[in-house]
């Protein structure tokens, strides 16, 4: 027999999908003539409900990993890259130097070289060397985002040994990192006042 591990509005890990979420809702599967139910699924708003093993409680992964930022966990970090498609719409492309002619930019953020940043045909069209760029920025992101944490973190922990042309740009890296991770303030927020009332 099953017992719930999670909670209705527990902020979680979703192992398989890398990210936090909120249980939204605790889905008791039962047996006719049974008192407790055979299993429990959860389900996070993902597109599909989680068992209990792919999902960790956020003290268990402050436990587990010592600290609740995913960007130093080295499993949980994105590994992006850029993969050529063909661009069906067009045969060549002349004068950008790229060495598959022909074909367009994805960024691809899957592990299984599925999904990913993809652009139209038309906006490729419209300026190829620019989406060219892009990607490349794109595809840089996740390395540029731990980089920035570093000389965030540097500027935290030492503020006196860090060098005055250095300040600004560590104060920069620190607005970049709360703008980006607003949104699992959010949820903590949104968790804290469900957790209120």
């Amino acid at each position: 027999m099953a017992k719930a591990l999670f909670h209705k509005s527990q902020r979680v890990f979703v192992k398989p999908v890398g990210t936090w979420a909120l249980v939204e809702k605790v889905v008791p599967h039962w047996v006719k003539d049974v008192d407790e139910p055979l299993r429990v699924t959860y389900e996070c708003g993902l597109g599909r409900s989680f068992q209990a093993h792919e999902l960790t409680a956020e003290e268990s992964f402050a436990a587990e990993t010592h600290v609740l930022r995913p960007d130093e966990d080295d499993s949980l970090l994105e590994h992006w890259h850029i993969a050529r498609r063909r661009a069906k719409w067009r045969a060549s492309i002349g004068g950008l130097g790229i060495t598959d002619v022909g074909t367009y930019p994805v960024i691809v953020t899957d592990e299984d070289d599925q999904g990913g940043w993809r652009v139209t045909g038309g906006e490729y069209d419209r300026d190829p060397q620019r989406i060219e760029h892009q990607a490349r920025m794109i595809a840089c992101t996740p390395d540029l985002l731990q980089t920035a944490r570093q000389i965030a973190d540097f500027y935290q922990e030492n503020p006196d040994d860090c060098p005055s042309e250095l300040k600004q740009a560590a104060q920069r890296c620190a607005s970049i990192l709360r703008f980006v991770y607003q949104l699992d303030q959010a949820a903590e927020t949104e968790s804290a006042t469900v957790a209120a009332e």
